[in-house]
């Protein structure tokens, strides 16, 4: 990574911000701000995919199983380059506020919800407010620390994900058994209104870049294309009549196509060494996981009859093992290649897939679901914490908004077509006269495709620290 101030005063500074640590006066106010920036988000997400079988159970919308993970995705992908560009130019603190508020509205709005489509758009401004929160964090971390800190910084945020993890599916599903799962969202609007009190002030602190140029906006206007190319392509998928269902998804991957070449650095598609190699990596990543954990819960609640508790035990299990190789990575950063943590990151994710897909078989205990799925976690916690970092040693000095912003709508958008294939494959299944649980092994077989390519993508990622 290139460097603006000379290396002997960088040098004694960073080893100093080192000996004090993230918890130090000088970072602690930004490190808890950047701390509640993930949990709120990371609890609404967790609660969502343990109860949303019973939320489609009550509104009806089977259909649109897919579109409750899609829709808040892909509006997260406008959140994500309207915030990125917007903190580089005037500082992380107004896109913050503006992002906390679209995300109470989101819950206002799901926890009112009347149908399965007000549902789906109330899950569309979620993502909107949530692209904006993960963008600003990143650009703090980005910005806010010296180079040696941020390998633990980037753990402590997975970590942020441990209590959601611990009580989240658990604790939705005793409300959603409780006293209805409207209160799953409507319980969490007071949180982030006191965490934007708490987390103010240390954002004005973080100045903007003197080096980022004027508002560029040919990229929203290709971030808008991207969502509607995708949109597009998830509901070309589902139309009956085979003609017009290709040519609709047909177009939706042309727009989409060539929206991403305007939005993401060039060569990414081509999975160019380098930071093009790590945001591809990253998207293919981010489609086989989410892909499979979205219709985990389905899986063992409509197919093996398991309660609420058990679905939100498997997710558990998977965001504590993902803590736990977020903080691996963060030991091994200095000793082990890049590449080579991102590549068992990986392999271990493939593992865990195939043993989730095992569920589907009668004769197999639940209890492997849990296990396989744990699995799953450590991989990504070593393979996405990895990427994570090597993002932010490549990117350019004052642009760290941007490049991170394009590694988050890879990663957004490998979730929104995982999730959204699946939900696709998933009801052409069903309403062709198959199976559910013909159409989930589909979608895990496929999903462990992806994890196969993304290895190959990895091959190009660099191989020790720069």
């Amino acid at each position: 990574m290139s460097r603006t101030r000379p290396l002997l005063l960088e040098t004694h500074e960073e080893s100093a911000s080192v000996s004090e640590g993230v918890w130090h006066p000088r970072h602690q106010r930004l490190t808890l701000g950047l701390i509640l920036l993930i949990t709120e988000p990371a609890f609404e997400g967790l609660a969502v995919a343990t109860i949303l079988p019973r939320i489609v159970a009550n509104l009806g919308g089977l259909s649109l199983y897919g579109w409750s993970f899609s829709a808040y995705l892909l509006a997260t992908i406008i959140g994500l380059i309207l915030a990125g560009d917007e903190a580089d130019r005037r500082g992380p603190a107004l896109p913050f506020i503006i992002g906390v508020s679209l995300f109470v509205l989101g819950l206002i709005l799901a926890g009112t919800a009347s149908s399965m489509l007000t549902f789906v758009l109330s899950r569309g401004v979620q993502g909107l407010g949530a692209g904006i929160i993960t963008s600003v964090a990143y650009v703090c971390l980005g910005r806010g620390y010296p180079e040696q800190l941020k390998p633990q910084m980037i753990a402590i945020l997975a970590s942020a994900w441990v209590v959601p993890g611990l009580v989240g599916p658990a604790l939705a599903g005793i409300v959603a058994d409780g006293v209805g799962w409207r209160w799953v969202f409507l319980g969490l609007i007071p949180v982030l209104p006191l965490a934007t009190i708490l987390v103010l002030p240390a954002l004005k602190n973080l100045a903007p870049s003197t080096t980022s140029g004027s508002w560029n906006p040919y990229r929203l206007f290709a971030a808008v294309g991207l969502v509607i190319g995708a949109g597009l392509t998830l509901s070309g998928l589902q139309v009956p009549s085979v003609l017009l269902s290709i040519m609709i998804t047909l177009l939706g991957l042309t727009v989409g196509i060539l929206s991403l070449h305007r939005i993401l650095p060039a060569g990414t598609l081509k999975a160019k060494a380098g930071m093009p190699a790590a945001i591809a990596t990253m998207g293919l990543l981010s489609m086989a996981f989410f892909g499979g954990d979205a219709f985990l819960p389905l899986t063992l609640i409509s197919i093996r009859g398991q309660s609420t508790l058990i679905a939100g035990a498997a997710l558990t299990a998977a965001t504590l093992t993902w803590t736990t190789g977020s903080w691996a990575q963060a030991k091994l950063a200095d000793r082990r290649g890049r590449r080579l943590l991102v590549t068992a990151g990986l392999i271990l994710l493939a593992l865990g897939l195939a043993g989730i897909s095992c569920i589907l078989i009668p004769d197999v205990p639940v209890a492997v679901a849990v296990v396989a799925w744990g699995v799953s976690g450590l991989g990504m916690g070593l393979a996405y914490s990895t990427i994570s970092l090597v993002v932010l040693e490549t990117a350019p000095p004052g642009q760290e908004g941007s490049a991170t912003a394009s590694m988050e709508l890879a990663s957004v958008l490998g979730s929104a077509l995982g999730t959204g294939l699946g939900g696709a494959i998933i009801g052409v299944a069903t309403a062709r006269g198959s199976t559910l649980g013909t159409g989930i092994t589909v979608v895990d077989i496929i999903v462990i495709a992806i994890t196969g390519i993304a290895i190959l993508a990895a091959i190009r990622l660099p191989g020790q620290p720069k």
